[in-house]
């Protein structure tokens, strides 16, 4: 089971790790997009880390649909919007919810990337976030239905966003403001799907040490 508590714990972390690499996320971004992604996102995680002690006592559902509100309306360019309707996807259907089963984190996830594949009318392989996070549910949900624990199969979903970050170098860009350059997309790894590794590997840290 994960509870509010160890809910709220992720987004910590979250928010942590997007201000440590935010230079690193420009820097990406600055070589395919408009060059704001880290700086975008970091300004939004501190918001949710300033509202996160008013989303301390509610439930799962509040939690995350009160951080993705809040990204919305403080992260700039397309970050914001795909993030914020993210985790307010995974909020609507963790509603009135102070634990998760293993399978309602993974649905949660699940709920999470159709929301930005509705907001971003985007699909896997266009060299988005979507990169990271589609084949990371993937093996997150057979580790899960072949019995592994939330941890064992989480880290198998890590392993596969890696793997598949490491992909979108090889790959044109047809989605956001990278898609502008072609064939000069290739060979640059994707800041959406970067960040949404972090996301991950956040998540998965601090479920081990749970």
């Amino acid at each position: 089971m994960t509870d509010s508590k160890r809910i709220i714990a992720i987004v910590e972390a979250v928010a942590n790790k997007i201000e440590a690499e935010k230079d690193f996320l420009t820097q990406l971004d600055n070589e395919i997009g408009d060059g704001d992604h880290g700086i975008n996102l970091a300004r939004g995680f501190k918001a949710v880390q300033a509202k996160l002690p008013t989303l301390a006592d509610k439930d799962i559902g509040a939690i995350l649909k009160g951080v993705g509100m809040e990204l919305v309306s403080t992260v700039g360019g397309a970050s914001g919007p795909l993030y914020g309707t993210a985790f307010m996807k995974a909020g609507n259907v963790t509603k009135g919810k102070l634990e998760l089963t293993d399978a309602e984190f993974a649905a949660a996830l699940d709920a999470a990337i159709n929301g930005v594949k509705m907001r971003g009318k985007a699909v896997e392989g266009e060299k988005t976030m979507l990169d990271a996070l589609c084949p990371a549910y993937k093996a997150l949900k057979d580790g899960l239905d072949a019995g592994k624990s939330l941890v064992d199969a989480l880290a198998d979903g890590v392993t596969a966003a890696q793997n598949c970050v490491e992909f979108t170098k090889t790959i044109i860009a047809t989605k956001g403001r990278a898609s502008y350059l072609k064939e000069r997309s290739l060979g640059h790894q994707d800041p959406g799907a970067t960040s949404s590794l972090f996301m991950l590997q956040c998540a998965l840290e601090t479920l081990r040490e749970a």
